[in-house]
């Protein structure tokens, strides 16, 4: 049977030249156009193409790409923070949210392992203030699991958190079976050893599509200025207009609507605290 021409699709997986491309029809591996090879184009799991014949000949435009891991056209990001072992890193979380912010991802926040400690509900609290969605789940007993399913649906998902916080058991509670190999978690550390090595999607059905990849743990913030990080605090927004000079630092000024709406507790302290920090460490790396 001849196979129907220019069918859209998915890229769900790339072993060297091939790519694994889900049209809805079927789930096969196409070679690139030699154009893109010579415009030196990459194309990404989670690209969506054109398939024509076994030949990939279009690449959409995307509406963001990362580099580590290699992805693109991911919609939702949800960031897994264990109640312990590892300990939360709140630090990390804030940089995933900004990460995501900046990439016009949706962030969503799962609070694993409540079965072993139940001193996370500040987190809830302070993130759902702020209009997050926070989830809890225990991953080990398929707790909370349908409902994160429900939140998935029709979308590429990505999960991202410290090794060891149970990424790979809440993957594999939602398919049911095992997606991601699990890995044994350090006592020592505190931190997992992650076990995936390649960049890869998985569909759970419909449109909707679940990364495995390495994780965006060992991400930086070296693509946001320092001008601009206030705009990924999404709850600084309202304030901004509040700041007597256009362009304020929201640390040093003394006529700051931000730094008035924490003193109001309108804004989390920790939170700004985590602004400060990040927002020095951006303006010395623009120095040198």
């Amino acid at each position: 049977m001849k196979e129907v021409r220019n069918i859209k699709g998915t890229v769900v997986k790339i072993n060297s030249d091939l790519y694994k491309v889900d049209t809805g029809l079927s789930v096969k591996d196409y070679k690139a156009k030699g154009v893109f090879k010579f415009k030196k184009t990459n194309i990404l799991v989670g690209d969506k193409v054109e398939v024509n014949g076994e030949v990939i000949e279009k690449v959409y435009p995307r509406i963001n790409e990362f580099i580590r891991p290699p992805i693109a056209n991911i919609e939702q990001l949800v960031v897994v923070v264990a109640t312990t072992n590892p300990k939360p890193d709140l630090e990390l979380l804030d940089k995933q949210i900004i990460m995501a912010e900046k990439n016009n991802v949706l962030p969503i926040i799962c609070i694993n392992k409540i079965d072993l400690s139940q001193d996370y509900l500040d987190i809830i609290k302070t993130y759902e203030k702020i209009g997050y969605q926070v989830l809890t789940t225990d991953a080990k007993n398929g707790i909370g699991i349908d409902k994160l399913a429900l939140l998935l649906q029709n979308k590429i998902t990505a999960f991202t958190g410290n090794s060891g916080v149970g990424k790979s058991t809440l993957t594999n509670n939602i398919f049911g079976d095992t997606v991601s190999e699990e890995g044994e978690t350090s006592e020592k550390l505190e931190k997992g050893k992650h076990t995936t090595k390649f960049v890869e999607l998985y569909k759970m059905g419909g449109n909707a599509y679940i990364a495995d990849t390495p994780g965006f743990s060992t991400y930086e913030m070296k693509n946001i200025s320092c001008s601009d990080l206030d705009k990924c605090f999404v709850e600084f927004i309202p304030f901004i207009s509040n700041c007597e000079f256009r362009g304020c630092s929201h640390i040093k000024e003394k006529k700051c609507g931000i730094k008035q709406a924490v003193e109001d507790k309108k804004i989390d302290k920790g939170r700004y605290e985590r602004y400060c920090k990040f927002y020095t460490k951006l303006k010395e790396e623009k120095k040198w």
